[in-house]
């Protein structure tokens, strides 16, 4: 296309109407008639489509599970993002729905992921629309409200409509993503005989590291809590940690682990449960390619009926099978469910559409790039040809699932420019 477009020229509404979404809390509520997720998922969703409407875009709501926004016409391709964000957890300066903005930043819960790359891929087609741009392409602006609690969003797309079987989701890192690791949730029960609490609970999501756990009717040693960071809050013995995204575990300092080794010291059944989870005595993290390490974090824990019950985050190698990794879990001997479980994704590197993003985001930033492998679970896998493009920069530091989650307004320029780029360049 010949037409030079300046998507900077979105950049104010677009940091307003940003602010405008992060003030929704859309983490999943208990389902509502008509609303699946909850209030403020459903909320977020009819904001957006709303948004979309104004700026002259034919809208589909599939019943408050998923939504679209259309643009042009031809085979579809899809930017896939989502509206649901992890819950905001404790320890902000500034307020998680507060969309403030402070020091060149807009803070807030989903600021980054994901809402922030939505709305900003929505102002992206509405400069393309403005300047006259015809794509060949359908391009649909799918925006889920279950991505970080189960995918029920894209199964619900796929039995009203027909996914695109193209596309890039704004919701991991820069330069491109060809590769993502598989993802698999699982509960290990450990029946406790004498147990040293009454009651413990521990997590919020299985895919945030934990930062806060608590026992309940345990006797507290001042000693043993110096060790291992933990301490006396009222009725319970507790630990806190620092939350980050359960794909990189290293990134945060998980409260659960801090809480069940102190307990280990007196108790063989916790003991053993810290050997398994923690001190990894199946060797799991000995496995790897060139996605990188398999990570394992425990982040849910709760005590009930005599068994305690940890459900941990385990990211597999993306040439692997999920059949390998539970053929390791066997070889410890403790019960195990898996809960949910997402397939590797891996894709050519040299193929087209990894090119494509590859040059805009060289062209755009001046920086050369080599594709890149992650361990988080994008919607690209939910496409036979999807990859993750951005919205986290290289060498800049991540607040994804954090407190104090932010998008720099300097970025939000940026990141106008790449995904109008990639759009276009996709499309025409």
């Amino acid at each position: 296309m010949a037409t030079e477009i300046n998507f900077e020229d979105q950049f104010e509404e677009c940091v307003q109407s940003i602010a405008r979404m992060v003030r929704i809390d859309s983490a999943q509520q208990p389902a509502l008639p008509g609303k699946p997720f909850g209030e403020g998922a459903a909320e977020a969703l009819g904001a957006f489509l709303q948004m979309a409407e104004r700026f002259g875009f034919a809208t589909r709501n599939y019943d408050n599970y998923i939504g679209e926004a259309i643009f042009g016409s031809g085979e579809p391709f899809a930017v896939l993002c989502h509206l649901d964000v992890v819950p905001a957890g404790g320890g902000w300066t500034h307020p998680p729905f507060g969309g403030e903005i402070a020091d060149g930043k807009l803070y807030g819960r989903g600021t980054m992921d994901d809402k922030g790359p939505a709305v900003i891929c929505l102002y992206c087609l509405k400069a393309l629309k403005e300047a006259g741009f015809a794509p060949k392409r359908t391009v649909k602006l799918i925006v889920g409200c279950n991505e970080e609690s189960g995918w029920a969003c894209i199964d619900h797309y796929n039995a009203c409509a027909e996914m695109p079987k193209e596309g890039f989701t704004p919701d991991a890192d820069f330069p491109v993503i060809y590769a993502e690791k598989g993802i698999l949730h699982v509960r290990f029960d450990y029946p406790l005989q004498d147990a040293p609490f009454a009651a413990l609970a521990a997590g919020e999501r299985a895919n945030m590291v934990c930062d806060y756990a608590r026992a309940e009717g345990a006797a507290f040693d001042a000693a043993r809590a110096a060790r291992y960071g933990v301490r006396e809050e009222g009725a319970f013995v507790a630990a806190r940690g620092v939350s980050a995204h359960a794909s990189t575990p290293a990134a945060g300092v998980n409260a659960l682990e801090k809480l069940l080794r102190y307990f280990a010291e007196e108790h063989e059944g916790v003991a053993r449960a810290v050997c398994d989870l923690f001190d990894d005595r199946a060797h799991l993290r000995d496995l790897h390619d060139e996605s990188g390490p398999l990570t394992l974090s425990p982040n849910l824990a709760a005590y009930e009926n005599g068994v305690l019950s940890v459900t941990a985050d385990i990211r597999y190698p993306a040439t692997m099978r999920r059949e390998e990794i539970l053929a390791k879990l066997d070889t410890l001997g403790t019960a195990y469910t898996p809960l949910h479980e997402q397939a590797p994704l891996f894709n050519d590197k040299k193929g087209k559409l990894i090119s494509t993003l590859r040059r805009v985001y060289e062209q755009e930033t001046g920086a050369p790039c080599e594709p890149i492998a992650i361990g988080g679970g994008t919607y690209a896998r939910a496409l036979q040809n999807g990859a993750a493009f951005g919205p986290e920069f290289p060498g800049e530091p991540s607040t994804i699932h954090q407190k104090d989650e932010y998008i720099s307004l300097e970025n939000i320029r940026r990141l106008l420019r790449i995904y109008g780029a990639a759009i276009r360049a996709l499309t025409e």
